[in-house]
């Protein structure tokens, strides 16, 4: 038989070690945001007050990429299926952008509060699995799981983490989760590491395979390409028609163009630093 003073022991045994065990985790508050950034050192989400992002109609000389990302999340939203998507290709080209504004676009479409955007970021994808266990547990919800920048250097092994979120293991893949990449990288993967592999490889060909084989977890590959001239331009007046920045046309074309040669570079990205530049000079207010 226990007797009391053993009994008062074993309270207080079981109070410190509840002490000490970590809390359950929730995600709480889904309500307060439509996007979230994952925060690894609490494993939760934490809210976004205002997700920086445009329109899409101002995303210019990427219809087709468009068409295709806003169907597929259109589909995913109204619970049909739906593929993870890798955007790849040149920098400032509109792939995170076109992510961000295709979810707003989304949600007008058809009026979801459950839509929700979160950001994971390239350092953190190790942690991926936990986090979309936590995910799927908010099954009234549906998450757009976007990692911006994605790609893997010599030495890494965190893209086996992926592979494996991507695939699901035997659980699958929640179904109230999409996962979205942007990247540089077509096989996210540097070519010298993958040539490397097949110099230093006793099998080249299953080494590289391994690595190529990440990207084709994605189902759909979305491709964005250097910009000429005249889309560069098209993307300039869009700007500017829509924060009623009034310049002379020709004038506008002959800066917009210096601007591009003197950065190297025609992009989305390229085009908006140049109008924040011009709104600055005229004073006028673009947030």
């Amino acid at each position: 038989m226990v007797d009391k003073s053993t009994n008062i022991f074993l309270e207080r045994i079981a109070n410190a070690l509840e002490r000490i065990a970590p809390p359950e985790k929730k995600i709480k508050n889904l309500d307060k945001s439509e996007g979230f950034v994952f925060d690894s050192k609490t494993g939760l989400i934490r809210p976004v007050e205002q997700i920086n992002r445009i329109s899409l109609s101002l995303l210019q000389g990427i219809n087709h990429q468009k068409q295709i990302l806003l169907n597929n999340t259109q589909d995913f939203a109204e619970n049909l299926p739906a593929n993870n998507a890798l955007l790849w290709g040149a920098r400032g080209t509109g792939k995170s952008s076109l992510v961000k504004a295709v979810h707003a676009e989304v949600l007008i479409k058809t009026k979801s509060k459950y839509l929700k955007l979160v950001e994971i970021h390239r350092e953190d994808i190790s942690e991926l699995p936990e986090l979309l266990s936590l995910l799927s547990q908010n099954k009234d919800y549906k998450f757009i799981l976007l990692c911006d920048d994605l790609s893997f250097d010599a030495g890494e092994n965190t893209y086996k983490s992926l592979k494996a979120a991507l695939d699901g293991g035997i659980e699958g893949k929640p179904n109230n989760v999409i996962f979205y990449a942007t990247s540089n990288r077509r096989h996210l993967m540097p070519r010298d590491m993958m040539d490397n592999e097949r110099s230093t490889a006793i099998n080249p060909s299953e080494s590289v395979e391994e690595k190529v084989s990440l990207s084709d977890r994605f189902g759909l590959w979305v491709g964005f390409h250097n910009m000429s001239q005249d889309v560069f331009l098209e993307i300039v007046y869009a700007y500017c028609n829509e924060f009623k920045i009034l310049v002379d046309k020709d004038v506008l074309r002959s800066e917009a163009l210096e601007w591009s040669i003197t950065r190297g570079a025609r992009s989305g990205r390229v085009a908006w630093q140049f109008v924040q530049g011009l709104a600055g000079k005229h004073k006028v207010k673009i947030n």
